[in-house]
């Protein structure tokens, strides 16, 4: 039998939400399904993301979706879709406010599409039940540390002073590469500051009182800062540990986000394949790398973890020439 054979045989063709039914069946009771994607911003991922999101909110009582995304950008997402005062009259006009490039991998139609049917549905459930839009990487170091300072002057003035103390560290690099040239001339390190900003906010952030996930927001967005300076803090080392860095804080935020749910909590997480995929089982093992998918089913048991990867036979790709290009 040849491999087209062979594959036609053992594929289930999709054309409708129901040809999911046996996905269904395999992800079973898991508590994490990873959907990944083998390239960024193609429609036909996000598509169909979005039914098998959907029916795991339904039907297996998922709790949020997790993406590859800035937290800041996307939490902005997760208040509108839960109906919180002054979040925004609009998907398109949440959407319009994301700063950071890549905008297009969250700000587009598919996504918008998601946001209203999010919010629809949450209108029928108590606020302890509605379903979360988070994002779970690392690099907006400079959006987070603005939020940071501007929410504590208002909730913890002597917090407010270690954000400010932390952001003049900062202060004099414009990027988070410019912060790791520096290194390299010898400018002092901003360690320090950011790690006593991180355990001052976990100690108070049971004091804040804003909404039910203010506490949530400040110490994420003070864990961004933290791992952010270390990320592009292991830039300069002889062996470049920055991959681990960022896989290792996404798998530490998607903790805080069951942790913050409840014990029988479920989350969905969308991102690329080399994050959701086992890297044990991949050449990125010889480098000394790990990812997503691996530390979960290191963390918990195997049954607990189910990882789907999207991929394409054929197709065009339209990128850019430099990161931010």
């Amino acid at each position: 039998m040849s491999t087209a054979s062979t594959l036609v045989k053992h594929s289930n063709r999709l054309t409708s939400s129901k040809d999911l039914n046996p996905l269904m069946d395999k992800i079973g009771d898991a508590r994490y399904a990873l959907l990944g994607e083998a390239s960024h911003g193609t429609h036909e991922y996000y598509t169909w993301r979005m039914i098998i999101s959907k029916r795991l909110i339904l039907e297996k009582e998922f709790s949020f979706i997790a993406v590859e995304g800035d937290w800041p950008d996307c939490y902005k997402i997760n208040r509108y879709v839960k109906g919180y005062s002054d979040a925004g009259k609009s998907a398109i006009e949440v959407l319009q406010q994301f700063q950071r490039w890549p905008t297009w991998m969250w700000a587009n139609w598919e996504i918008v599409a998601l946001m209203e049917w999010l919010k629809e549905y949450n209108m029928t459930l108590p606020i302890d039940k509605k379903i979360g839009f988070y994002g779970l990487d690392v690099y907006s170091l400079w959006e987070s540390m603005d939020l940071m300072v501007n929410y504590l002057q208002k909730e913890d003035p002597g917090a407010a002073k270690l954000a400010i103390e932390a952001y003049q560290c900062f202060e004099p690099h414009q990027q988070g590469e410019d912060y790791a040239k520096g290194l390299l001339n010898l400018s002092p390190n901003c360690a320090e500051e950011v790690i006593r900003l991180l355990q001052t906010v976990r100690k108070h952030a049971s004091n804040y009182d804003h909404d039910r996930e203010a506490a949530l927001n400040a110490e994420m967005n003070a864990r961004v800062i933290a791992n952010a300076e270390q990320y592009y803090r292991s830039m300069i080392s002889f062996r470049d540990q920055s991959w681990n860095i960022r896989d290792a804080h996404m798998v530490e935020t998607l903790t805080a986000l069951m942790t913050f749910h409840n014990k029988s909590a479920k989350g969905i997480v969308w991102e690329h394949n080399t994050h959701v995929g086992d890297a044990r089982y991949t050449n990125m093992r010889d480098a000394g790398m790990w990812n997503v998918g691996q530390l979960l089913r290191q963390n918990y048991q195997l049954k607990e973890i189910y990882i789907l990867g999207f991929a394409s036979y054929e197709g065009t790709v339209i990128a850019g020439k430099k990161w931010g290009g």
